[in-house]
Protein backbone atom coordinates (compact mmCIF):
# COMPACT_ATOMS: atom_id res chain seq x y z
CA UNK A 1 0.00 0.00 0.00
CA UNK A 2 0.95 3.86 -0.61
CA UNK A 3 2.10 6.11 1.76
CA UNK A 4 -0.40 8.25 3.49
CA UNK A 5 1.38 11.46 2.00
CA UNK A 6 -0.15 10.32 -0.93
CA UNK A 7 -3.71 10.82 0.31
CA UNK A 8 -2.77 14.69 1.89
CA UNK A 9 -1.63 17.15 -0.74
CA UNK A 10 -1.83 20.90 -0.68
CA UNK A 11 -3.41 22.59 -3.58
CA UNK A 12 -6.04 24.54 -4.71
CA UNK A 13 -9.76 23.84 -5.42
CA UNK A 14 -12.05 22.73 -6.29
CA UNK A 15 -11.49 19.57 -7.71
CA UNK A 16 -8.33 17.24 -7.19
CA UNK A 17 -9.63 15.25 -10.18
CA UNK A 18 -11.21 18.06 -12.55
CA UNK A 19 -8.35 20.66 -11.81
CA UNK A 20 -5.22 19.41 -9.54
CA UNK A 21 -4.95 16.03 -11.44
CA UNK A 22 -5.09 17.81 -14.88
CA UNK A 23 -2.90 20.50 -13.87
CA UNK A 24 -0.27 18.07 -12.95
CA UNK A 25 -0.81 16.14 -16.76
CA UNK A 26 -0.74 19.57 -18.44
CA UNK A 27 2.45 20.57 -16.62
CA UNK A 28 3.87 17.37 -17.63
CA UNK A 29 3.31 17.49 -21.17
CA UNK A 30 4.13 20.85 -21.35
CA UNK A 31 7.68 19.89 -20.55
CA UNK A 32 7.62 16.79 -22.98
CA UNK A 33 6.68 19.63 -25.92
CA UNK A 34 7.85 22.49 -24.78
CA UNK A 35 8.30 23.39 -28.42
CA UNK A 36 5.02 23.08 -29.63
CA UNK A 37 3.14 26.09 -31.61
CA UNK A 38 0.00 25.01 -29.92
CA UNK A 39 -1.94 22.60 -27.67
CA UNK A 40 -5.26 20.33 -28.21
CA UNK A 41 -6.57 18.56 -25.08
CA UNK A 42 -9.84 16.58 -25.37
CA UNK A 43 -12.11 16.12 -22.03
CA UNK A 44 -14.53 13.49 -21.93
CA UNK A 45 -17.38 11.76 -19.81
CA UNK A 46 -17.18 13.62 -16.27
CA UNK A 47 -13.98 15.87 -17.28
CA UNK A 48 -16.33 16.93 -20.52
CA UNK A 49 -19.68 17.17 -18.30
CA UNK A 50 -18.48 18.77 -15.20
CA UNK A 51 -15.23 20.53 -16.48
CA UNK A 52 -16.34 24.20 -16.97
CA UNK A 53 -18.03 24.11 -13.36
CA UNK A 54 -15.00 22.48 -11.75
CA UNK A 55 -12.42 24.91 -13.59
CA UNK A 56 -10.60 21.97 -15.88
CA UNK A 57 -10.21 24.15 -18.92
CA UNK A 58 -8.79 27.40 -16.62
CA UNK A 59 -6.14 25.30 -15.00
CA UNK A 60 -5.13 23.86 -18.49
CA UNK A 61 -5.31 27.42 -20.44
CA UNK A 62 -3.01 28.73 -17.04
CA UNK A 63 -0.33 25.98 -17.64
CA UNK A 64 -0.63 25.31 -21.29
CA UNK A 65 -0.67 29.47 -22.37
CA UNK A 66 -4.64 30.34 -23.40
CA UNK A 67 -3.87 32.07 -26.95
CA UNK A 68 -2.87 28.74 -28.06
CA UNK A 69 -4.10 25.93 -26.75
CA UNK A 70 -7.64 24.72 -27.37
CA UNK A 71 -9.76 22.77 -24.94
CA UNK A 72 -12.79 20.69 -26.33
CA UNK A 73 -15.53 19.59 -23.96
CA UNK A 74 -16.41 15.97 -26.36
CA UNK A 75 -19.57 14.97 -25.58
CA UNK A 76 -19.04 11.24 -26.76
CA UNK A 77 -16.44 9.15 -27.12
CA UNK A 78 -17.14 5.80 -29.33
CA UNK A 79 -14.09 3.94 -27.77
CA UNK A 80 -14.02 2.31 -24.07
CA UNK A 81 -12.19 4.70 -21.91
CA UNK A 82 -9.48 3.94 -18.77
CA UNK A 83 -11.48 6.47 -16.36
CA UNK A 84 -14.11 8.17 -16.07
CA UNK A 85 -11.68 11.26 -16.14
CA UNK A 86 -10.16 11.07 -18.93
CA UNK A 87 -7.96 13.82 -21.27
CA UNK A 88 -6.02 13.56 -24.27
CA UNK A 89 -3.08 16.14 -25.07
CA UNK A 90 -2.00 17.00 -28.54
CA UNK A 91 1.08 18.89 -29.43
CA UNK A 92 1.53 20.38 -32.97
CA UNK A 93 4.17 22.24 -34.40
CA UNK A 94 2.18 23.81 -37.69
CA UNK A 95 0.18 21.34 -38.82
CA UNK A 96 2.44 18.97 -38.26
CA UNK A 97 1.83 16.48 -34.74
CA UNK A 98 4.32 16.24 -32.55
CA UNK A 99 3.02 13.65 -30.05
CA UNK A 100 0.14 13.46 -27.48
CA UNK A 101 -0.74 11.52 -24.35
CA UNK A 102 -3.50 10.00 -22.76
CA UNK A 103 -4.42 10.59 -19.18
CA UNK A 104 -6.60 9.45 -16.72
CA UNK A 105 -7.12 11.83 -13.42
CA UNK A 106 -8.05 8.84 -10.78
CA UNK A 107 -8.61 11.64 -8.25
CA UNK A 108 -6.86 12.80 -4.83
CA UNK A 109 -4.88 14.88 -7.44
CA UNK A 110 -3.02 11.21 -9.23
CA UNK A 111 -2.77 10.70 -12.54
CA UNK A 112 -2.12 7.75 -14.76
CA UNK A 113 -0.42 7.70 -18.10
CA UNK A 114 -2.16 5.53 -21.07
CA UNK A 115 0.62 3.00 -22.27
CA UNK A 116 2.77 3.99 -19.37
CA UNK A 117 4.06 1.99 -16.33
CA UNK A 118 3.03 4.10 -13.06
CA UNK A 119 5.53 6.24 -11.92
CA UNK A 120 7.55 4.21 -9.82
CA UNK A 121 6.77 4.79 -6.02
CA UNK A 122 8.09 1.99 -3.38
CA UNK A 123 5.44 -0.32 -1.59
CA UNK A 124 5.58 1.70 1.95
CA UNK A 125 3.19 -0.74 3.94
CA UNK A 126 3.47 -4.55 3.30
CA UNK A 127 -0.34 -5.25 3.98
CA UNK A 128 -3.06 -4.47 2.27
CA UNK A 129 -6.34 -4.31 4.32
CA UNK A 130 -6.89 -3.37 7.82
CA UNK A 131 -7.31 -6.86 9.23
CA UNK A 132 -3.65 -7.87 8.01
CA UNK A 133 -2.72 -4.05 9.25
CA UNK A 134 -4.72 -5.48 12.94
CA UNK A 135 -2.69 -8.51 13.01
CA UNK A 136 0.88 -7.29 12.72
CA UNK A 137 -0.10 -4.45 15.28
CA UNK A 138 -1.23 -7.26 17.72
CA UNK A 139 1.49 -9.48 17.18
CA UNK A 140 3.96 -6.13 17.76
CA UNK A 141 2.01 -4.86 20.36
CA UNK A 142 1.72 -1.28 18.98
CA UNK A 143 -0.97 1.41 18.09
CA UNK A 144 -1.54 2.44 14.46
CA UNK A 145 -0.18 5.74 14.43
CA UNK A 146 3.03 3.73 15.76
CA UNK A 147 2.55 1.74 13.17
CA UNK A 148 2.29 4.66 10.65
CA UNK A 149 5.57 5.60 12.02
CA UNK A 150 7.61 1.79 11.69
CA UNK A 151 6.39 2.01 7.91
CA UNK A 152 6.85 5.87 6.85
CA UNK A 153 9.88 6.95 8.91
CA UNK A 154 9.59 9.53 11.53
CA UNK A 155 9.86 11.85 9.36
CA UNK A 156 6.77 11.65 8.75
CA UNK A 157 5.92 13.34 11.72
CA UNK A 158 7.56 17.27 9.55
CA UNK A 159 4.78 16.23 6.99
CA UNK A 160 2.17 15.96 8.86
CA UNK A 161 3.12 19.10 10.64
CA UNK A 162 3.13 20.95 7.40
CA UNK A 163 -0.50 19.37 6.58
CA UNK A 164 -2.06 20.45 9.83
CA UNK A 165 -0.91 23.96 9.58
CA UNK A 166 -2.43 24.33 6.19
CA UNK A 167 -5.65 22.58 7.47
CA UNK A 168 -5.93 25.06 10.05
CA UNK A 169 -4.71 27.73 7.74
CA UNK A 170 -8.06 27.17 5.94
CA UNK A 171 -10.32 27.11 8.67
CA UNK A 172 -8.94 30.59 9.46
CA UNK A 173 -9.45 32.31 6.23
CA UNK A 174 -12.85 30.81 5.48
CA UNK A 175 -14.24 31.61 8.91
CA UNK A 176 -13.02 35.48 8.06
CA UNK A 177 -14.06 35.94 4.61
CA UNK A 178 -17.87 36.25 3.77
CA UNK A 179 -19.31 37.06 -0.16
CA UNK A 180 -20.70 35.29 -2.97
CA UNK A 181 -18.66 31.93 -4.29
CA UNK A 182 -17.77 32.74 -7.88
CA UNK A 183 -19.55 30.17 -10.91
CA UNK A 184 -22.95 31.57 -10.74
CA UNK A 185 -25.19 30.07 -8.34
CA UNK A 186 -24.97 32.92 -5.73
CA UNK A 187 -24.29 30.90 -3.42
CA UNK A 188 -23.12 32.73 -0.16
CA UNK A 189 -20.47 32.00 2.02
CA UNK A 190 -21.70 30.78 5.12
CA UNK A 191 -19.16 29.82 7.68
CA UNK A 192 -18.55 33.04 9.01
CA UNK A 193 -22.15 34.08 9.98
CA UNK A 194 -22.20 29.94 10.89
CA UNK A 195 -19.48 30.53 13.62
CA UNK A 196 -20.59 34.11 15.01
CA UNK A 197 -24.08 32.91 16.06
CA UNK A 198 -22.53 32.40 19.70
CA UNK A 199 -25.58 32.91 22.31
CA UNK A 200 -25.86 32.99 25.96
CA UNK A 201 -27.98 30.52 26.08
CA UNK A 202 -26.88 28.27 23.69
CA UNK A 203 -26.99 24.39 24.38
CA UNK A 204 -23.51 22.70 24.86
CA UNK A 205 -24.75 20.41 22.05
CA UNK A 206 -26.13 23.35 19.98
CA UNK A 207 -22.61 24.82 20.29
CA UNK A 208 -20.48 21.69 19.19
CA UNK A 209 -22.66 21.09 16.33
CA UNK A 210 -22.27 24.99 15.03
CA UNK A 211 -18.56 25.23 15.71
CA UNK A 212 -18.03 21.94 13.89
CA UNK A 213 -20.25 22.89 11.10
CA UNK A 214 -18.73 26.57 10.52
CA UNK A 215 -15.05 24.59 10.25
CA UNK A 216 -16.41 22.12 7.94
CA UNK A 217 -18.10 25.28 5.67
CA UNK A 218 -15.16 27.52 6.19
CA UNK A 219 -12.58 24.76 4.34
CA UNK A 220 -15.22 23.73 2.02
CA UNK A 221 -15.62 27.46 0.72
CA UNK A 222 -12.30 28.08 0.37
CA UNK A 223 -12.64 25.06 -1.92
CA UNK A 224 -14.95 26.37 -3.67
CA UNK A 225 -13.57 29.24 -3.97
CA UNK A 226 -10.60 27.64 -5.76
CA UNK A 227 -8.22 28.71 -2.42
CA UNK A 228 -5.78 26.18 -0.85
CA UNK A 229 -6.69 23.40 1.25
CA UNK A 230 -5.48 19.94 1.86
CA UNK A 231 -6.96 16.59 0.07
CA UNK A 232 -8.58 14.12 3.06
CA UNK A 233 -8.77 12.57 0.52
CA UNK A 234 -9.93 15.11 -1.91
CA UNK A 235 -10.92 18.53 -2.95
CA UNK A 236 -14.50 18.00 -2.57
CA UNK A 237 -14.19 16.60 1.16
CA UNK A 238 -11.27 18.66 2.58
CA UNK A 239 -13.54 19.68 5.05
CA UNK A 240 -14.52 17.09 6.80
CA UNK A 241 -11.46 15.97 8.57
CA UNK A 242 -10.06 19.20 9.79
CA UNK A 243 -13.03 20.35 11.43
CA UNK A 244 -13.73 17.75 13.88
CA UNK A 245 -9.62 18.00 14.70
CA UNK A 246 -9.93 21.17 15.19
CA UNK A 247 -13.25 21.05 17.21
CA UNK A 248 -11.66 18.89 19.64
CA UNK A 249 -8.17 20.46 19.69
CA UNK A 250 -9.83 23.93 20.92
CA UNK A 251 -12.29 22.03 23.03
CA UNK A 252 -10.55 19.52 24.59
CA UNK A 253 -6.31 21.25 24.65
CA UNK A 254 -5.25 18.13 22.61
CA UNK A 255 -1.68 18.47 22.04
CA UNK A 256 -0.35 19.27 18.16
CA UNK A 257 1.33 15.92 18.95
CA UNK A 258 -1.46 14.01 19.53
CA UNK A 259 -3.33 15.68 15.98
CA UNK A 260 -0.71 14.29 14.63
CA UNK A 261 -0.94 10.67 15.89
CA UNK A 262 -4.94 11.69 14.81
CA UNK A 263 -3.78 12.80 10.98
CA UNK A 264 -1.62 9.90 10.74
CA UNK A 265 -4.15 6.88 11.51
CA UNK A 266 -6.76 8.95 9.35
CA UNK A 267 -4.15 8.65 6.65
CA UNK A 268 -3.90 4.75 6.90
CA UNK A 269 -7.92 4.47 6.68
CA UNK A 270 -7.47 6.80 3.73
CA UNK A 271 -4.52 5.15 1.92
CA UNK A 272 -6.74 1.62 2.41
CA UNK A 273 -9.79 2.76 0.50
CA UNK A 274 -7.13 4.04 -2.50
CA UNK A 275 -5.80 0.97 -2.25
CA UNK A 276 -8.85 -1.33 -2.53
CA UNK A 277 -11.74 0.51 -3.55
CA UNK A 278 -11.81 4.67 -5.16
CA UNK A 279 -11.70 7.77 -3.53
CA UNK A 280 -12.63 8.80 -7.03
CA UNK A 281 -16.55 10.99 -7.21
CA UNK A 282 -16.40 10.29 -11.24
CA UNK A 283 -16.03 6.28 -10.45
CA UNK A 284 -17.70 5.48 -7.18
CA UNK A 285 -19.91 8.64 -6.65
CA UNK A 286 -19.69 10.89 -3.74
CA UNK A 287 -19.85 8.12 -1.25
CA UNK A 288 -15.99 7.61 -2.39
CA UNK A 289 -15.26 11.24 -1.27
CA UNK A 290 -17.32 12.04 1.98
CA UNK A 291 -17.74 8.26 2.59
CA UNK A 292 -13.73 8.09 2.78
CA UNK A 293 -13.51 11.39 4.27
CA UNK A 294 -16.10 10.54 7.13
CA UNK A 295 -14.44 7.32 8.13
CA UNK A 296 -10.35 9.10 7.81
CA UNK A 297 -12.70 11.78 10.94
CA UNK A 298 -13.59 8.81 12.44
CA UNK A 299 -10.86 6.85 13.02
CA UNK A 300 -8.99 10.55 14.13
CA UNK A 301 -11.10 11.32 16.75
CA UNK A 302 -10.45 7.60 18.40
CA UNK A 303 -6.79 8.10 18.23
CA UNK A 304 -7.68 11.65 20.17
CA UNK A 305 -9.40 9.25 22.33
CA UNK A 306 -6.62 6.34 22.56
CA UNK A 307 -9.56 4.02 21.74
CA UNK A 308 -8.69 0.56 20.91
CA UNK A 309 -7.62 -0.54 17.69
CA UNK A 310 -10.88 -2.40 17.14
CA UNK A 311 -13.13 0.38 17.95
CA UNK A 312 -11.20 2.41 15.78
CA UNK A 313 -12.12 0.55 12.83
CA UNK A 314 -15.67 0.05 14.15
CA UNK A 315 -16.18 3.62 14.22
CA UNK A 316 -14.54 4.05 10.65
CA UNK A 317 -16.85 0.80 8.78
CA UNK A 318 -20.36 2.91 10.75
CA UNK A 319 -18.92 6.25 8.98
CA UNK A 320 -18.51 4.72 5.79
CA UNK A 321 -21.21 2.30 5.93
CA UNK A 322 -24.03 4.88 6.31
CA UNK A 323 -22.81 6.92 3.44
CA UNK A 324 -23.06 3.79 0.85
CA UNK A 325 -25.22 4.55 -2.30
CA UNK A 326 -24.49 8.66 -1.94
CA UNK A 327 -24.27 10.35 -5.41
CA UNK A 328 -22.20 12.57 -6.53
CA UNK A 329 -24.43 15.35 -8.46
CA UNK A 330 -23.04 18.69 -8.10
CA UNK A 331 -25.15 21.72 -9.50
CA UNK A 332 -23.87 23.03 -12.27
CA UNK A 333 -20.64 21.25 -11.73
CA UNK A 334 -19.77 23.46 -8.99
CA UNK A 335 -18.57 22.10 -5.83
CA UNK A 336 -20.97 23.72 -4.10
CA UNK A 337 -24.14 22.59 -3.86
CA UNK A 338 -24.52 19.59 -2.20
CA UNK A 339 -20.66 19.29 -1.80
CA UNK A 340 -20.26 22.11 0.74
CA UNK A 341 -23.26 21.50 3.09
CA UNK A 342 -22.10 17.23 2.83
CA UNK A 343 -18.96 18.04 4.31
CA UNK A 344 -21.02 19.31 7.34
CA UNK A 345 -22.77 16.40 7.83
CA UNK A 346 -20.34 14.37 7.56
CA UNK A 347 -18.40 15.84 9.94
CA UNK A 348 -21.20 15.47 12.47
CA UNK A 349 -21.94 11.62 11.16
CA UNK A 350 -18.08 11.14 11.70
CA UNK A 351 -18.07 12.28 15.84
CA UNK A 352 -21.52 10.16 16.09
CA UNK A 353 -19.58 7.27 14.13
CA UNK A 354 -17.04 7.48 17.01
CA UNK A 355 -19.45 7.71 19.68
CA UNK A 356 -21.27 5.00 19.05
CA UNK A 357 -18.46 2.56 18.35
CA UNK A 358 -17.00 3.28 21.79
CA UNK A 359 -20.63 1.51 23.00
CA UNK A 360 -21.12 -0.87 20.83
CA UNK A 361 -17.66 -2.20 19.39
CA UNK A 362 -18.53 -5.89 20.71
CA UNK A 363 -21.47 -6.25 18.96
CA UNK A 364 -20.41 -5.55 15.62
CA UNK A 365 -21.10 -7.61 12.27
CA UNK A 366 -19.39 -5.97 9.34
CA UNK A 367 -15.54 -5.44 8.83
CA UNK A 368 -13.95 -1.88 7.55
CA UNK A 369 -12.44 -3.94 4.52
CA UNK A 370 -16.30 -5.46 3.67
CA UNK A 371 -17.56 -2.14 3.74
CA UNK A 372 -14.94 -0.77 1.42
CA UNK A 373 -15.38 -3.75 -1.06
CA UNK A 374 -19.09 -2.45 -0.76
CA UNK A 375 -18.34 0.86 -1.31
CA UNK A 376 -16.66 -0.54 -4.65
CA UNK A 377 -19.11 -2.48 -5.99
CA UNK A 378 -21.82 0.12 -5.59
CA UNK A 379 -20.49 2.11 -7.04
CA UNK A 380 -19.45 0.02 -9.93
CA UNK A 381 -22.95 -0.82 -10.12
CA UNK A 382 -24.17 3.43 -9.68
CA UNK A 383 -25.49 4.66 -13.04
CA UNK A 384 -23.12 6.64 -14.51
CA UNK A 385 -25.70 9.83 -14.61
CA UNK A 386 -24.59 10.02 -10.13
CA UNK A 387 -21.31 9.93 -10.65
CA UNK A 388 -19.94 12.94 -10.99
CA UNK A 389 -21.59 14.07 -14.43
CA UNK A 390 -24.10 16.47 -13.13
CA UNK A 391 -26.81 14.75 -15.33
CA UNK A 392 -28.95 13.07 -12.38
CA UNK A 393 -30.04 14.12 -8.88
CA UNK A 394 -29.98 17.66 -7.50
CA UNK A 395 -28.23 18.74 -10.87
CA UNK A 396 -30.14 17.17 -13.15
CA UNK A 397 -33.74 19.30 -11.17
CA UNK A 398 -32.21 22.15 -10.48
CA UNK A 399 -31.29 22.66 -14.33
CA UNK A 400 -34.57 22.06 -15.32
CA UNK A 401 -36.63 23.85 -12.68
CA UNK A 402 -34.14 26.74 -14.22
CA UNK A 403 -35.47 25.99 -17.76
CA UNK A 404 -39.36 26.14 -16.57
Amino acid sequence: MKSIRDVYKIGKGPSSSHTMGPERAARLFLERYPDADRYCVKLYESLSKTGRGHGTDRVLYEVLGKAHTEVQFCDYTTEKLPHPNTLDFIAYRGEEELGKMRVASIGGGDILIDGEDPAIQDEVYPENSFAEIEQFCAWRYISLSEYVELNEGPEIWDFLSEIWRAMKRSVELGLHTDGILPGGLNVQRKAKHLFEQESDHELPQVRELRLVCSYAFAVAEENADNGTIVTAPTCGSCGVLPSVLLYMQERHGYSDEKVLQALAVAGLFGALVKRNASISGAECGCQAEIGTACSMAAAALCTLKDMTIAQTEYAAEIAMEHQLGLTCDPICGLVQIPCIERNAVAAKRAMDAFNLSSFLCGTRNISFDMVVRTMKETGQHMNVCYRETSEGGLARLYNRRRAE
